[in-house]
């Protein structure tokens, strides 16, 4: 017997109904209020050069150092599958629009991304993500606003344990000072970092910031203030974001310590926190990239996005929390070729109603076909066969009730029109 091939690690099979409406449902609500907020959707490549992730995420970052899957093509080409969406989406902004003097435009997008790490739950090697990128404008306003996109996404959801944490990182000269005097600091704390926050103060310090290592912790909260390093302008800018999400009605929470996990962030960073999930609580995050799309050869243009980690939120909801109702399963079973036949003909009128139709091929008996139809969940089922062909008549079985009536042919697409709504 040959051996059986199993599911990569952390790479997992989707398929119970309950569990893809939850995804359909937020991928729907998703595309109904991006759209009606001005974006396209975009899908790119889940392949692209190696060198777009390690000039786009940072080549210091845990991502692009550990958890890329990378290997070299036929032509020795290195590619790596995404681990992120807005890298992908700046590189077709650059592509596709820059060359035509296009300055602007919103996207949003929706696949799977790949990271090597270790899975646990909500995390895993193949995790998809819902994002959107707008490219164009530097205003606070337009920050609250993409904040405020993705709050209502959350509320649409029923959503309603999380907490909106905001900072901001000042530009690259801001940042740049802070990570000096950032580095000058740990530097003389370095006795009291944990080992791997040693080789984070080697590679960038900035990362110190987000470790979960225990004995780090108390460093790390005595660590220089990034607002203290903010220019007058960039102070202005995160003052004026916090003051639009006050008129948004958007509540939220300064924290100054959040620098977010990828090189790309300047000014405005934002995190949305389930109050529901352990460690790993983040659901969603975003910020603004304004030297991202020059970095990667376009023209400079200031942009902001956030993605949202799908596994994570779906492992909040539920059909029942989305108050998803499953449309009546109703089975048509023929037990003779002519029944076949006339349940073949109804099929463009039965596939017309508000339900789930299937019709059972085949010769078998009616015990088998019963089987099959509760096995699939059927709540009604049509039979047929010679009998019923001589009499003009069909059986119509409720099987949660275990009853069944014989009802004319004519009279089938009015009940099943009924029993549907």
């Amino acid at each position: 017997m040959s051996q059986k091939i199993r599911a990569i690690k952390g790479m997992e099979d989707l398929f119970a109904t309950k569990p893809v409406q939850v995804w359909q449902s937020i991928e729907a609500q998703a595309r109904s209020l991006f759209e009606r907020a001005g974006f396209q959707e975009i899908r790119t490549p889940i392949v692209e050069e190696t060198a777009l992730f390690e000039r786009g995420v940072g080549e210091t970052t845990e991502i692009v150092e550990k958890e890329m899957y990378t290997f070299k093509d036929r032509n020795d080409k290195s590619l790596s599958l995404r681990p992120e969406g807005t890298a992908s989406v700046v590189r077709a902004f650059i592509e596709h629009f820059t060359d035509h003097q296009i300055q602007e435009g919103r996207f949003y997008y929706m696949g799977p991304m790949f990271r090597y790490e270790n899975p646990q739950k909500g995390r895993y090697r193949q995790f998809h993500q819902i994002g959107v990128e707008c490219f164009g404008q530097d205003h606070p306003g337009l920050d609250a606003e993409i904040i405020f996109l993705l709050d209502q996404l959350l509320r649409s959801l029923h959503l309603n344990q999380f907490e909106l944490k905001i900072n901001s990182l000042g530009s690259s000269e801001c940042r740049q000072n802070y990570l000096s005097a950032l580095k000058e600091y740990f530097t003389e704390h370095r006795s009291q970092l944990a080992e791997e926050d040693l080789q984070r103060l080697e590679r960038n310090p900035l990362r110190i910031l987000d470790s979960k290592e225990p004995q780090s912790q108390e460093v790390i909260g005595q660590a220089p203030d990034l607002s203290d390093y903010l220019s007058s302008e960039n102070q202005s800018h995160f003052l004026a974001v916090q003051n639009f999400l006050k008129n948004l009605g958007v509540p939220f929470q300064v924290d100054s310590r959040m620098v977010r996990g990828l090189d790309y962030y300047e000014k405005t960073v934002f995190e949305f926190i389930s109050t529901d999930l352990g460690a790993q609580s983040a659901i969603a995050g975003g910020g603004r990239y304004n030297r991202l799309v020059k970095s990667l050869g376009g023209p400079v243009v200031p942009a902001i996005g956030f993605a949202l980690g799908m596994e994570r939120l779906v492992s909040l909801l539920s059909a029942d929390r989305l108050n998803l109702k499953s449309l009546t399963k109703i089975f048509f079973a023929a037990l003779d070729e002519e029944s076949e036949k006339y349940f073949s003909a109804l099929l463009p009128q039965t596939r017309q109603l508000s339900a789930v139709t299937q019709v059972d091929w085949g010769s078998s008996s009616l015990k088998s076909k019963m089987k099959r139809a509760a096995r699939w969940g059927a709540e009604w089922v049509v039979l047929s066969g010679e009998s019923e062909q001589q009499k003009g008549v069909l059986i119509l079985r409720d099987m949660k009730a275990s009853t069944q009536e014989e009802i004319a042919r004519e009279q089938l697409l009015d009940v099943l029109k009924r029993i549907s709504e």
